[in-house]
């Protein structure tokens, strides 16, 4: 059985206000769920308020995208080594938003990749299509596409240390979302080609699903036998659905 992951991913929302009182409602209504990891990715500023409210709990922590460089001449880039020294775990890299907004290449998401895990971090792979692509019957190709950069650059066997999210970018914040069977048959896929390299990796790899989950939406989605949690943005910035979305992974 693979364990379940539920990780929030708040984007550039926070302060040190909101966050305290967040994180005060989320640690003790998750306490119980033994079989989740519950964990949140926090903007940078916020990574050791994360650390110091955190350390201590079940709860994990991390950011939300890490430079390529390990150090170096690179204005307002953050290291996934200096990301580690807050005890972080997670790393989101290759974001919708990071591949649409600053024009973030298969390439240098399999790059980020492996920065993060020479810091001995987890990263949080995104992979996913745009509705266009959706609708021209591209799916599987393009989401193959974004997994095989990371393959063939890193190889198989990187993926134990990895977490894959398949986040469709037509369901991310527009209050669509795939059905359970939608998002099962793309899991289902991608654990296919894994294994079409090394199945043993594949049965372990944990996948997750992000695109408008809910605490509504949660139990159904997290029932499909390849779905192994949620990677959840605006409903972990709300603690009654992000708490509802934790006992659903536990259910």
């Amino acid at each position: 059985m693979r364990r379940k992951l539920v990780a929030g991913n708040w984007k550039m929302h926070g302060s040190l206000a909101e966050n305290r009182a967040l994180l005060a409602a989320l640690v003790p209504a998750t306490r119980g769920l033994d079989r989740v990891d519950v964990a949140v990715c926090v903007p940078f500023p916020y990574l050791q308020q994360a650390q110091e409210l955190l350390s201590g709990t079940h709860m994990l922590w991390g950011a939300q995208d890490a430079s390529r460089h390990a150090k170096g001449a690179f204005t307002g880039e953050v290291s996934a080594q200096m990301i580690a020294e807050f005890g972080a775990r997670y790393v989101i890299v290759g974001h919708s938003e990071r591949r649409s907004y600053h024009g973030e290449s298969d390439a240098l998401v399999a790059a980020k990749c492996q920065a993060v895990l020479n810091a001995g971090l987890t990263p949080i792979v995104c992979l996913g299509e745009r509705l266009e692509e959706r609708e021209r019957g591209e799916t599987e190709a393009v989401v193959a596409r974004q997994l095989e950069a990371v393959m063939d650059s890193l190889g198989v066997a990187a993926l134990s240390g990895c977490v894959l999210a398949y986040e469709p970018v037509w369901a991310i914040g527009t209050g669509r979302t795939a059905t359970p069977d939608q998002a099962q048959e793309v899991h289902a896929y991608l654990r296919r080609r894994v294994a079409e390299r090394d199945g043993a990796v594949a049965a372990r790899l944990t996948l997750l699903y992000g695109g408008s989950v809910k605490g509504s939406n949660a139990q159904a989605l997290f029932s499909m036998p390849d779905i192994d949690g949620g990677l959840i943005g605006g409903a972990s910035l709300v603690s009654e659905e992000f708490i509802a979305i934790c006992r659903a992974a536990q259910a």
